[in-house]
């Protein structure tokens, strides 16, 4: 799908949902002013296109520092940690206070029917080897690509898994396709280092905003309330260009920036939906349980 056809994918989307009209905060009063906080995934660190590791990695932190010195989540994929050069850029988050959780260290797709749920725990386990000792690290555990199990079986195998070592899921409540975005940023200033980036930062700023608008308005639906919001994120050039234009964003609009641990204190985060596939967005997961919303639910995240 090319950008045109998918800007305006969202859009009609939007439209259909009800949720075009939504612009800003006002809509809903002060009282219930939407809070957001920054969750990273991957730490994938291993590209140097317009920026080299290093800076990417400052890019990041630096967005996060200059907007009141707010704390995100990183998800750690600890393939990416295991080296010298890992540890090094893992301990810049470290000791500026954000907390480091569990990503997995292989990323393997649980509802994979090549997947078992003892391989999974295990690649789990060899995570928490891996980054335990820093001192910001937290049982929190976020599944990669966000499936949480193609079974019951093996959805509570891994569950339960979870509980006994004193793991929570570190949900999302926005789900998003930066990745999807990142990726055609990457392959165009590969091709042509000079390009001007601004198209995919105002398509980027656009489909966070539309995505953020959508799960917040599902989350009042299904919940009855507002949440605080933990939005999905990748360690990526994309970010590591925009991430402060992005906050910029969602202040400008009358959204409150909120650190991650505070976050997942919403009771949001402590739900077990029982739905199979498992996983997505918890709001996603929620209102799926409930058989009430099929008609507001796009999935995948993204076509």
């Amino acid at each position: 799908m090319n950008r045109r056809n998918f800007n305006k994918t969202l859009g009609m989307s939007a439209l259909m949902l009800g949720l075009g009209g939504i612009s800003e905060v006002s809509s809903w009063g002060l009282s219930q002013r939407p809070e957001v906080a920054i969750t990273i995934d991957d730490f994938n660190w291993n590209k140097a296109v317009r920026l080299d590791p290093d800076q990417r990695n400052q890019a990041l932190l630096e967005a996060l520092r200059s907007h009141g010195n707010l704390k995100a989540a990183l998800f750690v994929t600890c393939k990416f940690a295991d080296n010298e050069k890992g540890k090094k850029l893992l301990t810049d988050w470290d000791r500026a206070g954000h907390l480091i959780g569990n990503h997995s260290y292989s990323h393997m797709e649980l509802n994979s029917s090549k997947v078992t749920a003892e391989e999974f725990t295990a690649d789990i386990e060899k995570c928490d080897e891996k980054i335990k000792s820093f001192p910001q690290f937290q049982k929190s555990f976020r599944f990669p690509y966000l499936k949480e199990g193609d079974s019951a079986a093996k959805r509570d195998a891994v569950r339960n898994y979870l509980k006994a070592k004193g793991y929570r899921i570190g949900h999302v409540t926005i789900d998003a396709s930066d990745w999807a975005v990142d990726n055609r940023l990457t392959a165009r200033l590969t091709k042509n280092p000079a390009a001007d980036v601004t198209p995919y930062r105002d398509f980027y700023l656009s489909h966070m905003w539309e995505r953020s608008l959508y799960y917040d308005e599902l989350a009042r639906k299904v919940l009855g309330r507002p949440v605080k919001h933990a939005i999905l994120m990748h360690h990526n050039l994309l970010n590591a260009l925009f991430l402060g234009d992005l906050l910029d964003m969602f202040q400008n609009k009358g959204w409150k920036l909120i650190d991650a641990a505070n976050a997942f204190k919403d009771p949001v985060f402590a739900a077990t939906p029982n739905i199979v596939p498992a996983g997505e967005s918890i709001i996603w997961a929620l209102a799926k349980e409930t058989g009430k919303f099929d008609k507001l639910l796009r999935y995948p995240a993204e076509d």
